[in-house]
């Protein structure tokens, strides 16, 4: 008995597929369209700005110092990451990253003796110079101890940043330069700080690239 085979030509297989809203994954494409619509919203004058700063910061040997809490201190050191090495791919041509949420034993030493809100301020106080560049990353842009590192970052002389959610708190009235996404939705905020810090890698690449010709 001969099988009758249907055979499906390439050109429909290469086709672009419609997007298919079901309520098995309809919560998923909520989740994306809004992301989607806070950055199609977004104002990036500031991120430009610090892209500015960053390239100044390295140009002139100055450190640049990240902190957050919980997912915010994660991107922390992601960016931290990217900043020394992936921004350039070349051995010592980074920037000097540091996050200040990365040495668990100077955290629960400063938490224990000073108290939580003072961990970042602290290490500030004894590593940062004038010159030196601070970003804090905040959902609410209220937790005590960003609002006290940026407190300690105007002391010193250092440029501040802030990239935060929600109404932006004390964070984005205290930055120099507030990066600020008008959204209350802690996740959303949270991928928007990696948005942020992955673009100014990427300028970053591309502007140490045209720099060196």
């Amino acid at each position: 008995m001969n099988e009758l085979r249907v055979i499906t030509p390439v050109s429909t297989l290469n086709e672009k597929r419609p997007t298919v809203y079901c309520e098995k994954h309809s919560f998923f494409t909520a989740y994306a369209e809004s992301l989607q619509e806070v950055l199609a919203a977004a104002d990036w004058t500031n991120v430009l700005e610090l892209a500015n700063v960053l390239f100044m910061a390295r140009e002139n040997g100055k450190k640049v110092f990240i902190c957050g809490n919980g997912g915010s201190a994660a991107n922390a050191d992601h960016l931290a990451n990217d900043f020394i090495y992936a921004m350039a791919k070349s051995t010592g041509a980074g920037i000097d990253a540091v996050s200040l949420c990365s040495n668990s034993a100077v955290l629960s030493c400063l938490a224990n003796d000073v108290g939580y809100e003072e961990v970042f301020s602290e290490q500030l106080a004894v590593s940062a110079k004038p010159g030196d560049v601070l970003i804090v990353l905040s959902g609410s842009g209220n937790s005590s101890n960003v609002v006290r590192a940026l407190e300690m970052g105007k002391n010193l002389s250092l440029t501040t940043a802030s990239v935060v959610g929600f109404d932006g708190g004390k964070c984005k009235q205290l930055a120099d330069l507030p990066i600020h996404f008008a959204v209350n939705d802690m996740q959303i905020s949270e991928d928007l700080q990696l948005v942020v810090g992955h673009m100014l890698m990427k300028w970053m690449q591309r502007k140490i690239q045209t720099s060196a010709v």
